[in-house]
């Protein structure tokens, strides 16, 4: 989970100078799951392996990522590989972002823009769309536009990065139903995820409304997201010049299932290295 919506005009603590655009349309996904987000998802050994596979595809010249949330990928990549722009359009989510590079005394710098329509003045070894944030995007115009700015954005030699569910497996889960409910155990005492989740197969769209128990509390937050299957991002990358190069179950470096619960794939340019980039006049 995490937001990506939205645009602005910043120049970052990298030096990046961001064009600015049309006022920010946030999705309000911040402002219900900022609070217990990390709990979700835990800022543990398994994002720091996210960030490790990064890096090994990560030529260097800087990264940028579309939906960073709270940091958890960008602030361990940072670390790792050097400087990081992490776009989102969630204030509440920059907000974490920022205290997040702080402690952590990293290059990351936070912005406050849509992925729909982000253009900076830079090109990036690495751009990448993590923790189905692709999928929140409702519309497959939208997503196919996400990935051309991407793509514009990517440097030669360089890697898209994207992961998101595997719709197989989200029907899986419903087992011919429409509507389900699941629990996800935490290892921390007392802690879990409640899911009530509901098919909308008219229009794709997947909605999850989700309790989070921890201490005898509770939180609540909903989402809807667009159920998204490899061969979509496979075409929009496509459509941006970009072919696939590796595609992976998990940040393990398992190998990919069509049932499985994500997709991981990485795409780089199908012309040789040193070509011209995507005109940025074609996405604006």
């Amino acid at each position: 989970m995490s937001t990506a919506t939205g645009t602005a005009g910043t120049t970052g603590t990298t030096g990046t100078a961001h064009t600015p655009g049309p006022p920010v349309e946030d999705s309000g996904y911040g402002r219900v799951f900022a609070s217990f987000y990390d709990r979700i998802f835990p800022k543990d050994g398994y994002a720091d392996r996210a960030a490790r596979q990064l890096a090994d595809w990560h030529p260097g010249g800087g990264a940028l990522e579309f939906g960073a949330g709270t940091g958890r990928i960008a602030v361990p990549l940072a670390r790792l590989a050097g400087p990081v722009t992490g776009v989102d359009s969630s204030p509440e989510m920059l907000a974490l972002l920022r205290e997040a590079v702080a402690e952590a005394g990293v290059p990351v710098t936070p912005v406050h823009a849509d992925i729909r329509t982000y253009r900076d003045d830079r090109h990036y070894g690495l751009v990448y769309c993590v923790c189905a944030t692709l999928s929140i995007l409702l519309r497959p115009e939208e997503q196919r536009a996400a990935v051309a700015r991407a793509a514009a954005r990517l440097a030669p030699g360089g890697s898209l990065v994207i992961e998101t569910h595997n719709p197989a497996f989200v029907h899986g889960l419903h087992e011919g139903r429409r509507r389900t409910a699941y629990f996800t155990p935490y290892p921390w005492p007392g802690t879990g995820l409640q899911t009530y989740s509901t098919l909308h197969p008219e229009t794709n769209l997947w909605e999850a409304s989700h309790i989070w128990h921890e201490n005898g509390g509770s939180h609540v937050g909903r989402e809807l997201s667009r159920l998204t299957a490899a061969a979509e991002v496979d075409a929009y990358a496509a459509d941006a010049g970009l072919v696939l190069a590796d595609r992976l179950a998990d940040w393990t470096g398992g190998p990919y299932r069509e049932d499985g619960p994500m997709h991981i794939s990485r795409y780089v340019h199908a012309q040789p290295e040193g070509a011209a980039h995507h005109d940025d006049a074609a996405h604006r």
